[in-house]
């Protein structure tokens, strides 16, 4: 009986092999080099925040286009989803940390072995708080400067109260966010699971990828704890926010981010790529079926 390529019954290989590289490197530099990790961390931050501020800019910008009875609010979002999109471009090409996909990244090591929860955990405290501080830089730049006021300032806001709302409106509130926080880093990790797993040879297509990730998670309204991180940080340093709300909710985007990310892809995709057994079976059926040696005269 011929027995299966494993490349075709384990097609995903090469992108467990290249998470478990990936990990390497992130737990070098989390480790001995942690100022450097964090530095990292905090570009991704920067990134996440100039481009939704740009986002909410755009919306803006078409909601102040006269348009008799109509409104171009849904084109703005359009567009602005797309120009998000590019966020996560940025972030891959440039090396940078983002906490949403080293949630995939850390769960696939811990399946195989290749680092503990615990330390997995450390991994995504710092990049968290890479991000959160590279947020801040620029929620600080906008306070300080005109960039986001009238238009731009109030889409944020408006924004700033819906997320909040699910927190105050209680169990069903939670639900909601909990499900879209989790459909959002889906989003995200199945995009960066198509990057990596190395069937994409066109950085055009990469970039396509993700974009398309991106624009369905901010088109739809999903939740993104890091970019509602940011998001908070800017409104909270020129309006105030209800911060006990705030927690709250990237409490629970943190949660469902990683159910969406770390569960769904990451120890999914783990574990139905794990030929362990497989090749272990392979070989019981193969020792079974050679015929005993014959006795020694």
């Amino acid at each position: 009986m011929s027995i299966a390529d494993p490349q075709s019954l384990f097609p995903g290989k090469q992108f467990i092999s290249t998470a478990l590289e990936a990990l390497e490197t992130k737990t070098a530099m989390s480790g001995g080099l942690a100022r450097r990790y964090l530095q990292r961390a905090a570009m991704a931050g920067v990134l996440i925040g100039l481009m939704y501020a740009t986002y909410y800019a755009v919306i803006a910008a078409f909601d102040a286009v006269p348009a008799g009875d109509a409104t171009l609010r849904p084109v703005g979002r359009l567009v602005g989803a797309v120009v998000f999109g590019w966020a996560l471009v940025f972030i891959y090409y440039s090396r940078s940390e983002l906490l949403t996909s080293n949630m995939m990244i850390v769960s696939i090591g811990a399946y195989h072995r290749r680092t503990s929860w615990l330390r997995a955990l450390r991994m995504l405290g710092l990049c968290y708080l890479g991000n959160l501080v590279g947020g801040l830089f620029v929620a600080v730049l906008l306070r300080f400067s005109t960039l986001a006021d009238g238009g731009p300032e109030q889409q944020m806001v408006d924004s700033v109260a819906h997320k909040l709302a699910y927190v105050t409106d209680g169990p069903a509130g939670w639900v909601d966010l909990l499900l879209r926080a989790v459909l959002c880093n889906f989003c995200i990790n199945i995009a960066m699971l198509l990057v990596y797993n190395g069937l994409i040879k066109s950085d055009l297509t990469k970039c396509l990828v993700m974009i398309t990730a991106v624009f369905i998670f901010a088109f739809l309204g999903l939740e993104h704890s890091v970019a509602n991180t940011v998001l908070f940080s800017i409104v909270g340093l020129r309006e105030g926010i209800d911060l006990a709300a705030a927690a709250g909710n990237v409490g629970l985007a943190l949660v469902g981010n990683f159910i969406g990310g770390g569960l769904l892809i990451g120890l999914y995709y783990a574990y139905v790529n794990d030929d362990s057994q497989w090749l272990r079976q392979q070989a019981d059926a193969a020792g079974s079926a050679t015929p005993p040696a014959p006795p020694q005269r």
